[in-house]
């Protein structure tokens, strides 16, 4: 069985399990159209930081 040869401080133990306890994808509101989305990501409608940088067909309903 593998067994450590040195055992790990809390610290690094702290920093080993940082990302456990994250609990969703940060979020932000486009200003131009107020859709919600993730941070640093182009909108669903086309927009990313208050600008248009996509031209988006929308489908029909």
């Amino acid at each position: 069985m593998a067994v450590p040869q040195n055992r790990k401080s809390p610290s690094k133990r702290g920093m080993h399990r940082s990302h456990d306890f994250l609990v969703g994808p940060p979020l932000s509101t486009e200003p131009e159209s107020g859709e919600t989305h993730r941070r640093h990501h182009v909108s669903r409608d086309g927009y990313y930081r208050g600008r248009k940088v996509l031209s988006v067909a929308k489908k029909d309903e």
